[in-house]
């Protein structure tokens, strides 16, 4: 089962192909973006050698992998996504790829939801909406047993997030890194879904 094209009431996902390099590449370039990831911008060359990781971890479990969403100009409510990514803006990349990070389960049914939306596009409920679509596939067509997402405890925008759209706080753990951000000293925290929240939280939005 490939990656399928995702429609949400303002986006269009695509699923993540070579073409989109300069996309992503501008995408970190704003250190905004990656202020809870690399506290920095990221060289080309960067974005280069992470592009090539995601299209090598899109092809491990079939259905799952990353996203490029598009919608109108401002995104504002009520307006439609986009019949094709050559007609709209891009707001960033969602990610559900398998779960591989070295605190994460390295099991094909554990997924690891993320997102990262150009600077203008944000505070607009997008990165939830899409959340939303990418739950609904994780569970409804790929069959997960669960889906989890992690950021720094100091990352109040990406827990909310997560909140939103119905995930449990599961930890706070302390990884160790070489160069710690400011607020690494207070951990990630790790959220999760399964298919029994995921079920409830449908069944109580009919």
């Amino acid at each position: 089962m490939p990656q399928p094209i995702v429609r949400t009431d303002r986006l269009l996902l695509v699923p993540l192909a070579d073409r989109h390099l300069d996309l992503e590449v501008g995408l970190d370039s704003d250190p905004e973006v990656l202020r809870y990831l690399y506290g920095r911008a990221r060289s080309r060359d960067e974005v280069v050698t992470s592009h090539a990781q995601r299209m090598s971890l899109a092809g491990r479990v079939d259905g799952l992998g990353y996203w490029m969403a598009f919608g109108s100009d401002d995104c504002a409510p009520g307006s439609t996504p986009p019949a094709d990514e050559g007609e709209g803006t891009f707001v960033g990349l969602m990610m559900l790829p398998p779960a591989h990070g070295p605190d994460q389960p390295h099991d094909p049914a554990v997924s690891d939801l993320g997102y990262r939306l150009v600077r203008r596009h944000w505070r607009k409920g997008l990165a939830s909406e899409a959340s939303r679509a990418l739950l609904r596939h994780a569970f409804d067509t790929v069959g997960q047993s669960r889906v989890i997402a992690q950021t720094m405890a100091v990352n109040t925008g990406s827990r909310r997030v997560m909140e939103t759209i119905g995930m449990r706080y599961v930890r706070t753990f302390f990884p160790f890194w070489d160069d710690p951000l400011p607020g690494t000293e207070l951990g990630e925290v790790e959220y999760e879904m399964t298919p029994a929240m995921w079920a409830a939280q449908c069944a109580a939005s009919t």
